[in-house]
């Protein structure tokens, strides 16, 4: 047994263990990093990359087939799925030299790839070599969920740490789970030129606000796709290529292949955490406020944390553990400025307070902002005209943004900008953006909540004719 005393030792090498480790070893700490699996974790090989890839494959096949709206005439596109697996793959190569154990151990890290396992609070046994370790950071990220439905057990099925290996294209998809990465997944297919039918036992896309949720759903169901909601299932039954998903109350929805996109669960089994003193919730390991867990040499970050499951917020969490275990400095984790994504089109994108939360919170006092795709030029041109910006505001300041519609996921990296710094309305309102943007969608959603105080306040008016008079 080889044994090895570090400074920090990184148990899970997906974003935010990476950026721990590459931070702190510049840093001049001592760093030993642990992966059992593949080096850069769900999102480089099962979830944030292949994923948008395989969207983009269908953004072009939609692209051929619905391009006379701009005067090219439509085509069917000659859609090779085994191929578009090949560009999510291409993909995927490009990125992983970055996170690879070659780069990492050429930074100084030492990385050993084996699982991690808690021998006592301090010790971590990864394959023959026991390491002692002044802090450790678990960032060991999450798992598909798959619930145990009755027949699933003898049914195949995919989740989406298979399916981008997947190389015979479904001729009928059925997705259980209605979030993001189902209805993701959806739209990449049907536009692709399978047959979906999502299966949803509450609300699709149920997390966001109803009324952007809204117009991102119609425009699925107009693209093709089924969306079954209230469809709680009770029973899948089948063989490869004639699978049947029965609901509570009698439908049975047939297709050829199977996706559970159900949710996901935090990747705890082969830690052994009780050896360490560390404790668990139902959604992950236990942590304060500084992502510190019950055995105060460990930190958990990202999804294993039980909080928002997003890559970024893994690469967020990073940067509080190298303030906080290398420096010794206080750092306290929030949550009211961390934007996220969904990849549909249009897209839909939030950060800070929902309507509904902040109508909770705040009562009478909540403003709420609005703006339409419809009256945005670029979107005209480029048709793109379904969506909707809605700006929650507070005595001026903004606690909350949400956008369906073209671009959402890059627009509201302005808002994200404005929370976290705790700017105000008129910041946004004295930009100038360069016309003609989908950007400025943001600086007109300003606009209109400026616009009542100045065009329909009887006051400004008031002083508007008087400074008329005196004016030479």
């Amino acid at each position: 047994m080889k044994h090895i005393k570090t400074d920090l030792l990184v148990i899970g090498a997906g974003s935010g263990g990476l950026s721990v480790a590459a931070g702190a070893v510049q840093m001049g700490a001592d760093v030993t990093l642990l992966e059992g699996h593949k080096m850069g974790g769900d999102c480089l090989n099962f979830g944030c990359v292949p994923s948008k890839a395989l969207i983009a494959s269908g953004k072009a096949a939609w692209g051929q087939a619905h391009a006379s709206k701009y005067g090219v005439a439509d085509v069917v596109p000659q859609v090779d799925y085994a191929a578009a697996k090949d560009h999510v793959a291409d993909v995927i190569a490009e990125i992983e030299p970055n996170d690879s154990v070659e780069r990492f151990e050429s930074l100084g890290v030492r990385v050993i790839q084996e699982y991690g396992e808690f021998v006592s609070d301090r010790e971590v046994k990864a394959g023959d070599t026991l390491i002692k370790a002044r802090r450790v950071v678990i960032s060991t990220g999450s798992s598909p969920f798959v619930p145990p439905i009755p027949g699933l057990d003898s049914v195949p099925y995919q989740t989406n740490e298979t399916l981008f290996e997947l190389r015979e294209q479904p001729k009928h998809l059925l997705v259980i789970g209605g979030g993001p990465i189902g209805m993701e997944m959806a739209q990449a297919h049907r536009r692709l030129g399978s047959e979906v039918t999502v299966i949803e036992g509450m609300k699709a896309l149920g997390k966001d606000d109803p009324e952007l949720a809204a117009i991102v759903l119609e425009n699925l169901r107009e693209e093709g796709i089924q969306i079954e909601e209230g469809a709680l299932v009770s029973e899948v039954r089948g063989k490869e290529g004639a699978i049947e998903v029965e609901v509570q109350d009698g439908r049975v929805f047939k297709g050829t292949h199977l996706l559970m996109a159900a949710g996901r669960k935090p990747n705890i089994d082969k830690l052994n955490l009780e050896a360490a003193g560390i404790e668990t919730t139902r959604t992950g390991i236990k942590v304060d406020a500084g992502m510190r867990t019950t055995n105060r040499r460990v930190y958990a970050i990202g999804d294993v944390a039980g909080g928002l499951q997003f890559t970024h917020v893994a690469g967020y969490h990073a940067g509080l553990i190298i303030r906080s275990a290398l420096f010794g400095l206080p750092a306290k984790e929030r949550t009211d400025h961390i934007p996220w994504a969904t990849y549909t089109e249009p897209e839909m994108a939030h950060v800070g307070m929902t309507e509904a939360q902040a109508r909770d919170a705040h009562g009478d006092a909540l403003e709420v902002a609005r703006f339409h795709y419809t009256h945005n030029d670029r979107a005209i041109a480029e048709r793109k005209t379904k969506g909707l910006i809605k700006v929650m505001v507070v005595k001026g300041r903004p606690i909350g943004a949400s956008i369906a519609g073209y671009q959402a996921g890059e627009l509201i990296n302005l808002w994200a900008l404005v929370i976290a710094n705790k700017l105000k309305m008129s910041a946004v309102a004295n930009m100038v953006a360069p016309y003609p943007t989908v950007g400025e969608l943001n600086k007109r959603a300003a606009g209109a909540y400026f616009s009542p105080r100045l065009f329909e306040n009887p006051k400004v008016k008031s002083v508007v004719r008087f400074v008329q008079r005196w004016l030479p």
